[in-house]
């Protein structure tokens, strides 16, 4: 552990900062799950889901969890397959 009063500090902002991280992250994969069950049971209401977890995946961006083109692969392929479902 840091001795140093800045360095406890950083430890400090560094938890805060992860357990937020691991919420968006957690939100992101509740959305696409979310997404891949409407799909997989054919309701009608995927692609309001997908909306959502292209939402979520934007938000996650924004806040710098995902890095961009990691965000934009992971919607191309839920926009793969919702296409395949209609």
């Amino acid at each position: 552990m840091a001795n140093i009063k800045s360095a406890k500090k950083r430890a400090a902002l560094a938890e805060v900062r992860r357990l937020r991280n691991r919420a968006v992250r957690s939100t992101v994969h509740t959305a696409v799950r979310h997404f891949e069950r409407a799909v997989a049971t054919g309701a009608g209401a995927s692609e309001q889901e997908f909306r959502e977890a292209c939402r979520q995946l934007d938000r996650a961006v924004t806040r710098g969890v995902l890095h961009r083109n990691a965000a934009a692969r992971k919607k191309s392929r839920l926009a793969k397959k919702l296409s395949l479902s209609s």
